[in-house]
């Protein structure tokens, strides 16, 4: 993807953000090296403007009918500090008008919008309270053009197990094709909240289109026995934004997938996730709630997360990663399950057992392959096995990702900085990054450094690094070794600052000519109001981080590259030939192997063409083969076909060639061509 590519998604002032992270340049980056799209919509979540009609519902009042007579434009103010027992639900209208539900308390009682709503408002909040199991407000199917502002939602404290205060569209079979997906529903400044000692799954479920949570405050969701979730969703298309946000829950504090979505093909896209502060409560260690991780993908493409802090997380019934891209077809419904395109940058990840774990193909169940992940200009620290449980690790690759990209990240971590392990790893790129090499370092299985290359990370870049105490011998040439964390020479570690001295020796040593390490600058600016509250990147008073969704259509993106199944022709004993097109011109290339891991890769034609041609020898005669087509863009998009078999037969009696095509006898290899 090019920085001009990015343009047209540019969203006021994330513009300047995302073109950074479209430039990020490394010349020794292989083709295989991928970085991921962007989401395609950025949400507008800006205050519209209300034309309409003023419905005031006072205490005692029927907010119920309220929302049943309310029509696009109108305004429902519900009584400051008044309490609305029940479970309520938004209904379907005609048009496309907002519909608005906020406090009666005037603009000046809650803070500006782009700064988050705390307890400390609870006074001026109405207190939408669920007195059973029933969510306190959920949608009706094809509900939508909502915003609910400066309101409380809660359940009642004789209540002490709920399964979600929040229900945007439906989770179950029910919704099983768009046509009644819930659409652009938001909330802002909003306080959701469970209580001390209640078990309460989940604070929003968000199984809709043009969702939104900003603003907002989400505390006490916990459970002991299950998991919980500040924010989930799994069967809803999006896109979704998730700005500015304090969130709290005992298993993930957000999480897209975990269970199957009825939607066939259905893969939650196009989220955004900035400026939020997920945290767990350190009391939550002397009780009983089911702990996991702080974020969780296990169903998702095209996600940007960038400008957060991920903080607290120990071994409990996980084993203490703070992040975790786990591609998981949870139920076994869902094939198609993926974790592509996902940027993670500008992120502290701070009191950890581990930092974050890739899976690339579901172990369990048949899944797509998590590819297109970038993690750059991220600082991790203590990330401790002693203090928080876990493997003290700073990245965990398993089961074949590809084009996972970790680029000028600063991490101080217990235990090995990278292990690889099960299946290899796919065009894996490590550069610019600093770490403690610990006692080992690189690891895979029973190999450190040098020796997991071939096994684990076949063709990685590993380059421009700064391994602090590892061993030159240990590592590829072009990276370096810092004797200790103070001869980096940072400005001033001890208070907290990982920008390098002008004096350190690993300025600009990078290969884009930067400061190895986290961009300093650039990260504690992208952070600078996520503890506060205020809305990412706003240096005076408060302001929406969005461009209007109406900016990015569909007919605005390039066309999308499709491939065609493989098919294989003229199968010898020892070759095969493979032929695919695709619906833009791309390159060319083919993965096969014995296993649906394949393992080996035909030579790349970078020729852009339609239709592709590979021919590979040197096989095996009388076996099953598995192969896959794998064609890259003009526009950076890559895509791989669905896995295609052949068998080889059996020689001739009496060859001498194992029946290799007469027009392979001068080469071992048929060069990819395109006809």
């Amino acid at each position: 993807m090019t920085a001009r590519s990015l343009q047209y998604r540019c969203a006021r002032r994330v513009c300047v953000a995302l073109l950074a992270l479209a430039s990020l340049s490394n010349p020794a980056v292989t083709r295989g090296a991928v970085l991921p799209t962007l989401p395609q919509v950025l949400l507008d979540t800006t205050p519209p403007s209300s034309a309409g009609a003023l419905i005031a519902v006072g205490a005692g009042g029927n907010f119920q009918a309220a929302l049943n007579a309310a029509q696009p434009g109108d305004t429902i103010t519900l009584e400051a500090g008044a309490v609305y027992s029940g479970s309520f639900t938004l209904p379907v209208k005609t048009g496309a008008g907002w519909i608005t539900i906020r406090t009666s308390a005037p603009d000046s009682s809650l803070p500006p919008y782009g700064q988050r709503i705390t307890p400390a408002y609870a006074n001026v909040l109405p207190k939408l309270v669920t007195p059973d199991t029933s969510p306190a407000l959920m949608t009706a199917p094809g509900a939508h053009h909502y915003r609910v502002v400066g309101v409380e939602i809660t359940l009642a404290s004789s209540v002490p197990m709920h399964y979600g205060l929040v229900a945007i569209g439906d989770g179950s079979r029910a919704q099983n094709t768009l046509a009644v997906v819930p659409s652009a529903i938001t909330f802002d400044r909003v306080y959701i909240h469970g209580n001390a000692t209640a078990n309460l799954v989940r604070g929003i479920s968000l199984n809709g289109t043009s969702v939104a949570v900003v603003n907002s405050y989400l505390s006490e969701i916990h459970y002991a026995g299950l998991d919980s979730q500040a924010l989930a969703g799994w069967n809803g298309p999006g896109p979704f934004k998730i700005v500015n946000n304090y969130l709290e829950a005992s298993g993930e504090n957000i999480m897209f997938g975990g269970a199957d979505p009825s939607i066939p093909n259905l893969v939650p896209s196009d989220i955004e996730v900035r400026g939020n502060h997920l945290y767990k409560p350190l009391a939550w260690r002397q009780t009983a709630w089911t702990v996991k991780n702080l974020f969780e993908l296990k169903n998702a493409r095209r996600v940007l997360i960038d400008g957060n802090i991920f903080e607290n997380v120990w071994a409990q019934a996980q084993s203490g990663f703070a992040i975790l891209f786990t591609v998981r077809n949870q139920d076994g419904t869902a094939p198609w399950s993926t974790v592509s395109d996902i940027t993670f940058t500008h992120n502290v990840v701070r009191h950890a057992g581990s930092a974050i774990n890739v899976l690339g193909m579901d172990d369990i169940r048949s899944s797509q392959r998590a590819q297109r992940l970038l993690i750059q200009h991220n600082l991790f620290e203590d990330v401790s096995r002693a203090t928080w449980g876990g493997s003290g690790r700073a990245w965990q690759l398993l089961n074949g990702a590809e084009s996972v990209t970790i680029d000028h990240n600063t991490a101080f971590q217990s235990h090995e900085f990278v292990l690889a392990s099960q299946a290899p790893q796919v065009a894996f790129t490590f550069t610019n990054n600093l770490v403690l090499n610990n006692e080992y370092g690189l690891i895979g299985d029973g190999c450190i450094g040098n020796g997991c290359l071939a096994s684990f990370l076949p063709g990685a870049v590993i380059q421009r690094n700064g391994i602090i105490g590892g061993n030159a011998g240990t590592y590829p040439e072009d990276n370096v070794f810092p004797v200790s964390v103070e001869a980096v020479l940072f400005t001033n570690r001890s208070g907290g600052d990982y920008q390098l001295s002008g004096a350190s020796p690993y300025r600009n040593g990078g290969t884009d000519g930067r400061d190895l390490g986290v961009d300093w600058p650039a990260l504690t600016t992208a952070i600078s109001g996520v503890v506060s509250g205020r809305a990412p990147g706003a240096a005076g008073p408060p302001v929406d981080m969005t461009a209007p969704s109406v900016a990015v259509t569909v007919a605005n993106l390039p066309p999308p590259l499709v491939l065609t199944a493989p098919s294989v022709s003229s199968v010898t004993p020892t070759g095969a030939v493979i032929e695919w097109s695709t619906s833009v011109p791309a390159d060319t290339q083919v993965q096969y192997g014995i296993t649906p891991d394949y393992g080996s890769v035909s030579p790349l034609s970078a020729m852009l063409v339609t239709a592709h041609t590979v021919g590979v020898a040197g096989l095996t005669p009388s076996t099953l083969y598995h192969v896959r087509a794998l064609s890259l863009g003009a526009s950076g998009e890559q895509v791989a076909s669905p896995d295609a078999t052949f068998t080889t037969p059996a020689p001739a009696p009496g060859a001498t060639d194992a029946g290799t095509p007469e027009r392979w006898r001068d080469r071992p290899w048929l060069p990819a061509t395109g006809n």
